[in-house]
């Protein structure tokens, strides 16, 4: 793949993309989660909470798991706008049973 990137073919270019979009995703996640940490760590312990748009990513998801574990909490629930969703996080809270579906807005 480096060599195709070096030389700036059509696929190597595509490559270079693709990794740069995942350079962006992953100083996202980090950026997300330290300042989810600072706020979790912060809060009193069994304090409830809710937390829209986080986690985000699967790897959000794991840590947010982490951090949950190493302070004896559980979520109740996680709730989705699609519940069927194939997306990694929603999918990761359905396999643990923690997934509710969306109240559909009235017609």
């Amino acid at each position: 793949m480096q060599q195709e990137i070096s030389r700036r073919t059509p696929s190597g270019q595509q490559a270079e993309q693709a990794l740069a979009r995942s350079a962006v995703q992953q100083n996202a996640d980090h950026l997300h989660l330290a300042i989810l940490r600072k706020w979790f760590w912060a809060r009193k312990p069994d304090a409830g909470f809710l937390l829209e748009g986080f986690p985000a990513t699967l790897l959000q998801a794991l840590v947010f798991d982490e951090w949950l574990e190493a302070r004896g909490e559980n979520l109740t629930a996680c709730l989705a706008a699609d519940p069927l969703s194939a997306d990694f996080v929603v999918t990761h809270y359905r396999t643990q049973g923690l997934l509710i579906g969306a109240i559909p807005a009235a017609a």
